[in-house]
């Protein structure tokens, strides 16, 4: 229990996915590291970084994450061509990949990267094992978060009428 808040404490989140929550239902999380290059940790901890449109993609045994948008700082060193879009290998062991590519393979999941952050200094990205939403479980969601939305006025409203 103590770890756990330890953990929590050296974690910092840099960008979070938060359409992949919308779209999918997550029911495993992993975190992973991310082979990165200078230029992109500095611009990383800038904040110009976006998750919203990447993807993960398993490719001859390997977890790379693409279409992460990493923007180039303006001061970034003339010796060095930023790719902003580059795809980027994911770092994790063996048996959580072997358990990923069966997952996806088999059960019909998809790898969705949910946030990124830093641990201990290191810049981390958190995946998750996903099932696809049907149309009605995002309306069912949204209704239900315009009635939380609702009902908090409603509270507050008759909070304030005393």
């Amino acid at each position: 229990m103590l770890s756990d808040l330890s953990q929590q404490a050296s974690f910092m989140t840099i960008a979070q996915n938060k359409k992949a929550f919308f779209d999918y239902f997550i029911e495993e999380k992993y975190e992973a590291g991310v082979v990165l290059e200078g230029w992109e940790v500095k611009a990383i901890r800038d904040n110009r970084i976006n998750l919203k449109e990447a993807y993960v993609v398993i490719m001859r045994g390997e977890i790379y994450l693409i279409g992460c948008h990493v923007t180039p700082l303006g001061a970034a060193s003339t010796h060095v061509r930023p790719d902003a879009i580059r795809t980027r290998k994911l770092l994790l062991h063996n048996e959580e990949i072997g358990k990923l590519i069966g997952k996806v393979e088999r059960a019909g999941y998809t790898i969705v990267p949910l946030d990124m952050h830093f641990t201990r200094g290191r810049v981390k990205v958190q995946i998750g094992l996903a099932k696809g939403k049907k149309q009605h479980d995002k309306r069912d969601v949204e209704r239900e978060k315009d009635w939380k939305r609702e009902q908090s006025q409603l509270l507050k409203n008759k909070v304030r009428s005393r």
